[in-house]
């Protein structure tokens, strides 16, 4: 009796203790990169180092089909508040005024507004990228790198919204080491102001967009590693990815496409860079020694910026273990706002042709060739709505809640998604205040009910449909099936994703009636956005 009243009690201390647990509110802290490759991860099938995004990939849980926008801007507005770009005014629509310029219909709160009502207090550190100021929309400290050409000597940066000194050069600067210091101190800040409450951390590194820019030690790590070229590295990636599970649904890596260029020409950036640079993602082996040589240190500088980026990443995660229960209840979602970029520019201070690669002084884009191999094994770049420019590694953490021994999520997600599983889960641990969403409803869905599940192969939902436009490029996606045009002019394309998800096998003769039906549906939602972007500011705005 005496052993089984003990048993009784221990069990009762354990159920107690689960109920405990199940009832501390979830911290959210979501990391954005910017213009990372769907393979630029260890994880995901790269040779660069990474280990603290490995280490959470292999504790949590990876999606194998989550989507961004196609572009910066777009992907953070839809990313921040749950809608399409265009629905919110934050990319092109006819008739109004929107785009990068774009201004927000007053319903269009973003989560860090939404959260308030459950007790969050929200932190931003790194690109912002949204109309409006970050501590005018719901964020209470806020660390603003507005500068994007200048990674070691940035000459616009705020806090609080308050602008800040110019770096000079020589100081002790780098973006992704002082956009991580910074959310540290705004975590610092809540532990001291705020105990018990929870936070949800905003940390939008500028790595590794361009300008391709790293410590000097990083790039000299990887500088020898390229000399074999892109083809040689992109077949790399893609037995990688194929051990890792991450590729079911591709039968094989697209071909790399020889012809297609930056998608914007800018010929007086090609004499500045000198005779080093190609704009064309050509065979290697037709490279010239100079070329193949500038190409290389290209890729090494991209690659170091991705590891300085994973270190102070992890300095982040190593702050918030100094608590493990926080750790534990800690959900990490990791992803990019695009593919990796083909353009080639030359903004900010120039390029000097005599300085060393990724030098603060040196301005070097990524380009088409080693573009073509962060995107393993899609097709295109960023600011095209194929795979290879809206597929985003994407990385969900949560001790308290996900299951590290299942496989990856083959169920598509997107961007939008992010805001309403956020609510979702803060709603659950506290009792709603307000109306969980308001203004027109949200095309999103929560994330959360996969993270627990097994994966199934195929699994895409015939309900589900995911909606692109960026500039002239347009997709939709329903289920498996997927449309997609490039340019004003194009003709629409037909893929099965089920079997062809690299997009190599255009089916839009053979399956006419799918092609109608999808840009039927394309036309539809296009039309109810621009509708909604134009109609009268309040909740009503349908």
């Amino acid at each position: 009796m005496t052993r089984f009243f003990h048993c009784a009690c221990v069990a009762v201390l354990v159920c107690l203790s689960s109920l405990a647990m199940a009832q501390e509110p979830t911290n959210f802290l979501v990391i954005l990169c910017d213009d990372l490759g769907y393979s630029d991860l260890g994880c995901y099938g790269s040779e660069i180092d990474t280990p603290q995004l490995d280490a959470i990939a292999a504790s949590g849980r990876r999606y194998s089909q989550f989507y961004n926008t196609a572009r910066c801007w777009p992907t953070r507005g839809a990313l921040l508040s749950g809608y399409y770009a265009q629905q919110i005014r934050r990319d092109t629509v006819a008739g109004v005024k929107s785009g990068g310029q774009g201004q927000r219909p007053s319903w269009a709160k973003l989560i860090s507004e939404r959260l308030a009502p459950y007790g969050y207090h929200s932190y931003h550190s790194g690109k912002w990228h949204v109309d409006g100021l970050p501590t005018k929309n719901g964020f209470e400290k806020s660390y603003s790198l507005q500068d994007h050409d200048r990674h070691f000597a940035p000459k616009s940066h705020t806090l609080d919204d308050k602008p800040l000194p110019e770096i000079k050069t020589g100081e002790d600067y780098y973006s992704s080491a002082y956009i991580a210091s910074m959310a540290i101190d705004q975590l610092r800040y809540h532990q001291a102001t705020h105990p018990g409450k929870p936070f949800f951390s905003y940390v939008a590194f500028t790595a590794p967009h361009f300008p391709l820019q790293a410590p000097k030690e990083l790039v000299e790590k990887y500088q020898a590693r390229y000399r074999v070229g892109w083809e040689h590295i992109r077949r790399e990636r893609w037995a990688k990815m194929q051990s890792l599970g991450l590729g079911s649904s591709i039968q094989g890596p697209s071909p790399i496409e020889s012809e297609v260029g930056p998608p914007y020409h800018f010929p007086n950036a090609l004499e500045k860079l000198g005779p080093g640079e190609a704009n064309r993602p050509v065979p290697w082996d037709s490279l010239g020694e100079l070329q193949r040589e500038f190409q290389a240190n290209k890729m090494a500088v991209h690659a170091a910026m991705i590891d300085s980026m994973d270190t102070h990443i992890g300095r982040i995660f190593d702050f918030i273990k100094q608590n493990p229960a926080q750790w534990k209840n800690t959900l990490v979602m990791f992803l990019s706002d695009n593919g990796a970029s083909a353009e080639i520019m030359v903004r900010g201070d120039g390029h000097n042709t005599q300085s060393a690669p990724g030098a603060r002084d040196s301005y070097l884009c990524l380009g088409p060739g080693w573009s073509s191999v962060s995107n393993t094994p899609f097709r295109r770049h960023k600011t095209w709505v194929h795979e290879g420019g809206i597929a985003t590694p994407m990385i969900v953490h949560w001790p308290a809640r996900i299951d590290a021994a299942l496989e990856p999520i083959a169920s598509p997600g997107h961007v939008v998604d992010i805001a309403p599983t956020l609510l979702e889960i803060a709603a659950t641990k506290k009792p709603a205040t307000e109306a969980l969403w308001s203004g027109p409803s949200h095309p999103g869905q929560s994330l959360a009910p996969q993270w627990t599940q097994p994966s199934k192969t195929g699994e895409a939902s015939e309900a589900r449909i995911l909606w692109w436009q960026h500039e002239a490029n347009r997709a939709l996606r329903q289920g498996d099936w997927k449309i997609v045009a490039s340019g004003k002019e194009a003709p629409w394309e037909l893929y099965n994703l089920a079997n062809d998800r690299a997009e190599t096998i255009n089916l839009a003769l053979d399956r006419p009636e799918v092609l109608e039906r999808l840009v039927g549906i394309w036309d539809q939602w296009t039309e109810r956005f621009r509708v909604q972007a134009t109609a009268v500011e309040g909740p009503d705005a349908q």
